[in-house]
Protein backbone atom coordinates (compact mmCIF):
# COMPACT_ATOMS: atom_id res chain seq x y z
CA UNK A 1 0.00 0.00 0.00
CA UNK A 2 1.32 3.73 -0.89
CA UNK A 3 0.16 6.38 1.94
CA UNK A 4 0.71 9.79 0.50
CA UNK A 5 0.85 12.25 3.45
CA UNK A 6 -0.12 15.74 3.00
CA UNK A 7 0.19 18.39 5.90
CA UNK A 8 2.00 20.69 7.53
CA UNK A 9 5.08 21.02 9.83
CA UNK A 10 4.09 17.87 11.89
CA UNK A 11 3.88 16.14 9.03
CA UNK A 12 7.15 17.44 7.99
CA UNK A 13 8.69 16.65 10.90
CA UNK A 14 9.63 19.93 12.03
CA UNK A 15 11.48 19.90 15.08
CA UNK A 16 10.70 23.72 17.02
CA UNK A 17 13.63 23.04 19.23
CA UNK A 18 16.27 23.17 16.42
CA UNK A 19 17.27 26.72 15.95
CA UNK A 20 17.25 26.74 11.79
CA UNK A 21 13.72 24.11 12.34
CA UNK A 22 15.56 20.87 11.65
CA UNK A 23 13.47 17.42 11.58
CA UNK A 24 13.33 14.63 14.03
CA UNK A 25 14.54 11.99 13.02
CA UNK A 26 11.77 9.72 13.96
CA UNK A 27 8.91 11.58 12.69
CA UNK A 28 5.37 9.68 12.53
CA UNK A 29 5.78 8.97 8.89
CA UNK A 30 8.96 7.25 8.73
CA UNK A 31 7.67 5.68 11.89
CA UNK A 32 4.93 4.79 9.95
CA UNK A 33 6.72 3.26 7.27
CA UNK A 34 9.22 1.29 9.50
CA UNK A 35 6.12 -0.53 11.49
CA UNK A 36 3.77 -1.75 8.62
CA UNK A 37 6.24 -1.98 5.54
CA UNK A 38 3.90 0.33 3.46
CA UNK A 39 5.56 3.04 1.42
CA UNK A 40 4.68 6.07 2.93
CA UNK A 41 5.62 9.55 0.80
CA UNK A 42 5.50 12.43 2.95
CA UNK A 43 4.50 15.74 1.73
CA UNK A 44 4.80 17.47 4.77
CA UNK A 45 5.30 21.37 4.28
CA UNK A 46 6.37 23.58 7.12
CA UNK A 47 3.61 26.54 7.58
CA UNK A 48 0.91 24.75 4.67
CA UNK A 49 -2.47 26.17 4.78
CA UNK A 50 -5.23 24.34 2.74
CA UNK A 51 -4.70 24.99 -0.17
CA UNK A 52 -7.32 26.22 -2.84
CA UNK A 53 -6.86 23.50 -5.48
CA UNK A 54 -5.26 20.19 -6.02
CA UNK A 55 -1.69 21.79 -7.59
CA UNK A 56 1.05 19.69 -8.09
CA UNK A 57 -0.60 16.97 -5.28
CA UNK A 58 -2.90 15.87 -8.54
CA UNK A 59 -0.18 14.81 -10.54
CA UNK A 60 1.45 12.96 -8.09
CA UNK A 61 -1.78 11.30 -6.84
CA UNK A 62 -2.25 7.30 -8.07
CA UNK A 63 -5.76 5.82 -8.13
CA UNK A 64 -4.71 3.44 -5.86
CA UNK A 65 -2.99 5.53 -2.97
CA UNK A 66 -4.69 6.12 0.47
CA UNK A 67 -4.50 9.78 0.72
CA UNK A 68 -3.64 11.19 4.44
CA UNK A 69 -4.53 14.71 4.55
CA UNK A 70 -4.11 16.52 7.94
CA UNK A 71 -4.34 20.55 7.86
CA UNK A 72 -6.12 22.94 9.41
CA UNK A 73 -3.95 24.63 12.32
CA UNK A 74 -2.05 27.05 10.27
CA UNK A 75 -5.49 28.54 8.76
CA UNK A 76 -6.36 29.02 12.44
CA UNK A 77 -3.06 30.54 13.57
CA UNK A 78 -2.56 32.53 10.40
CA UNK A 79 -6.34 33.85 10.11
CA UNK A 80 -6.95 35.69 13.98
CA UNK A 81 -11.18 35.72 12.57
CA UNK A 82 -11.26 32.03 11.47
CA UNK A 83 -13.05 29.70 13.06
CA UNK A 84 -13.22 25.55 12.97
CA UNK A 85 -16.23 26.13 10.40
CA UNK A 86 -14.15 28.43 7.68
CA UNK A 87 -11.29 26.00 8.14
CA UNK A 88 -13.63 23.14 7.01
CA UNK A 89 -15.12 25.42 4.08
CA UNK A 90 -11.91 25.65 2.77
CA UNK A 91 -11.01 21.93 3.56
CA UNK A 92 -14.60 21.02 1.65
CA UNK A 93 -13.03 23.29 -1.61
CA UNK A 94 -9.74 21.62 -1.47
CA UNK A 95 -11.22 17.79 -1.00
CA UNK A 96 -13.45 18.50 -3.97
CA UNK A 97 -10.57 19.20 -6.04
CA UNK A 98 -8.84 16.00 -5.79
CA UNK A 99 -8.62 13.22 -8.22
CA UNK A 100 -10.18 10.05 -7.52
CA UNK A 101 -8.26 8.13 -4.58
CA UNK A 102 -9.34 6.98 -1.42
CA UNK A 103 -8.79 9.65 1.52
CA UNK A 104 -8.60 10.04 5.28
CA UNK A 105 -9.14 13.12 7.03
CA UNK A 106 -7.44 13.78 9.94
CA UNK A 107 -8.21 16.09 12.48
CA UNK A 108 -5.12 17.73 14.24
CA UNK A 109 -4.72 17.10 17.91
CA UNK A 110 -6.39 20.52 19.43
CA UNK A 111 -3.74 23.17 20.53
CA UNK A 112 -2.79 23.88 23.91
CA UNK A 113 -1.40 26.99 25.64
CA UNK A 114 1.97 27.85 24.74
CA UNK A 115 4.53 30.20 22.83
CA UNK A 116 2.50 30.40 19.93
CA UNK A 117 -0.97 29.90 21.29
CA UNK A 118 -1.79 32.77 23.85
CA UNK A 119 -5.55 32.75 23.16
CA UNK A 120 -8.44 30.66 24.52
CA UNK A 121 -10.13 31.03 20.91
CA UNK A 122 -7.60 28.92 19.33
CA UNK A 123 -7.81 25.98 21.52
CA UNK A 124 -11.59 25.56 21.07
CA UNK A 125 -11.67 26.22 17.29
CA UNK A 126 -9.03 23.81 16.85
CA UNK A 127 -10.89 21.19 19.52
CA UNK A 128 -14.14 21.99 17.13
CA UNK A 129 -12.63 20.91 14.00
CA UNK A 130 -12.42 16.95 14.91
CA UNK A 131 -16.08 17.41 14.99
CA UNK A 132 -16.36 19.35 11.69
CA UNK A 133 -14.24 17.28 9.97
CA UNK A 134 -16.08 14.38 10.66
CA UNK A 135 -19.27 15.75 9.54
CA UNK A 136 -17.21 16.73 6.41
CA UNK A 137 -15.49 12.99 6.14
CA UNK A 138 -19.45 11.38 6.35
CA UNK A 139 -20.94 14.35 3.79
CA UNK A 140 -18.31 13.18 1.43
CA UNK A 141 -18.13 9.56 1.88
CA UNK A 142 -14.31 9.79 2.72
CA UNK A 143 -11.78 8.48 6.22
CA UNK A 144 -11.94 10.02 9.27
CA UNK A 145 -9.74 10.11 12.39
CA UNK A 146 -9.54 12.12 15.39
CA UNK A 147 -5.67 12.47 16.05
CA UNK A 148 -6.88 14.45 18.99
CA UNK A 149 -7.89 11.16 21.21
CA UNK A 150 -4.60 9.54 20.60
CA UNK A 151 -2.52 11.23 23.20
CA UNK A 152 -0.51 13.47 20.68
CA UNK A 153 2.40 15.63 23.22
CA UNK A 154 2.84 18.94 21.97
CA UNK A 155 6.04 20.88 22.61
CA UNK A 156 6.12 24.45 24.33
CA UNK A 157 4.99 26.08 21.12
CA UNK A 158 1.32 24.32 21.54
CA UNK A 159 1.38 23.56 18.22
CA UNK A 160 4.19 21.10 17.08
CA UNK A 161 4.25 16.87 18.28
CA UNK A 162 7.36 16.03 20.54
CA UNK A 163 9.39 12.75 19.73
CA UNK A 164 6.60 10.86 21.92
CA UNK A 165 3.78 12.72 20.41
CA UNK A 166 5.28 11.80 16.77
CA UNK A 167 5.06 8.09 18.44
CA UNK A 168 1.70 8.15 19.42
CA UNK A 169 0.53 9.90 16.28
CA UNK A 170 1.74 6.72 14.73
CA UNK A 171 0.62 4.41 16.62
CA UNK A 172 -3.00 5.93 16.40
CA UNK A 173 -3.02 6.32 12.79
CA UNK A 174 -1.61 2.50 12.21
CA UNK A 175 -4.42 1.46 14.32
CA UNK A 176 -7.45 3.52 12.33
CA UNK A 177 -5.49 2.62 9.45
CA UNK A 178 -4.95 -1.19 10.34
CA UNK A 179 -8.92 -1.59 11.11
CA UNK A 180 -10.24 -0.03 8.29
CA UNK A 181 -7.86 -2.29 5.98
CA UNK A 182 -9.27 -5.35 7.16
Amino acid sequence: MRLVCFGDSNTYGYDPRSFFGGRYPGRWTDLLAERTGWEVVNLGQNGREIPIGAGSLAGLLRQDDLLVVMLGSNDLLCHPRFTAEDVTVRMEVFLNGLPSCRVLLVSPPPMVIGEWVTEERLIRESAALAEAYDALARRLGIGFANAGQWGVELTFDGVHFTESGHRAFAMGLQEVLSCSLD
